[in-house]
C-alpha cells in the first residue's frame, strides 16, 4: 500500500468515525430506534464512556440552571481523552488545545434558536418553548446533543486519537430497554 493509499484510507476512518459519533449521539438522545437517553449520557455512551457520572447532566444540572448537559459533557470528554491521568498533574498542552479547539467548535455551529443572548443555560436554550416535552424542544435538543457529539469527535480525530487506541465510539444498543 503506497502512503496515498494509507492516507486515503486513514482519511475514511475518519469520516466514517465522524459520520458514526454523529449518528450514535442522534439516535441515543432521539429515542426512537433505542430508548431515548439523557443528552450527557447520549454523549458518554456514544464514546464508549461510563455513563454514571453524566446522569448529573440532564437538563442542565437536573435543575435546568446549569449549563447545557450535551456542551458540558463534550468538555468532560475531551478531557477524560486529552487530560493528565495523574490527580495532581498539570493541564496538559494536549488538553488546552483540544479543549480551545472543542469550544470554538461548538461556538461556531450549537444554535441557540430563538433564545437570548449567548447563554447555554438549560433553562434559557429551553425556556423558548412553552412546553418543555414538545416534539419541538426534543428535537432542538437532540440537534445540540448531535452537533456536540460531531465536535467532539472532529477534535478527536484531528489530534489523531486513533494513533493510541481504536476509534471509541460504541454501537447502538438497538431494542435494549
Amino acid at each position: 500500500m503506497t502512503v496515498d493509499e494509507r492516507d486515503a484510507a486513514k482519511d475514511e476512518r475518519v469520516r466514517a468515525f465522524i459520520a458514526a459519533a454523529r449518528l450514535e449521539a442522534h439516535t441515543l438522545y432521539d429515542g426512537v430506534a433505542t430508548p431515548q437517553r439523557s443528552c450527557g449520557i447520549a454523549l458518554a455512551e456514544t464514546f464508549g464512556r461510563r455513563t454514571a457520572p453524566y446522569q448529573a447532566l440532564r437538563r442542565g444540572g437536573l435543575t435546568g440552571c446549569g449549563e447545557c448537559g450535551a456542551i458540558v459533557a463534550g468538555r468532560l470528554l475531551i478531557g477524560e481523552f486529552f487530560g493528565d491521568p495523574d490527580p495532581t498533574g498539570a493541564v496538559t498542552p494536549a488538553l488546552m488545545d483540544a479543549m480551545q479547539a472543542f469550544e470554538a467548535k461548538w461556538r461556531a455551529r450549537i444554535s441557540r434558536g430563538a433564545a437570548a443572548g449567548d447563554s447555554i443555560v438549560c433553562n434559557v436554550l429551553t425556556g423558548q418553548f412553552p412546553v418543555f416535552k414538545s416534539p419541538e424542544r426534543h428535537r432542538f435538543c437532540t440537534d445540540l446533543a448531535t452537533e456536540v457529539a460531531t465536535c467532539v469527535a472532529e477534535v478527536l480525530a484531528e489530534r489523531d486519537v486513533f494513533a493510541r487506541e481504536e476509534p471509541p465510539v460504541a454501537p447502538v444498543p438497538r431494542g435494549a430497554s
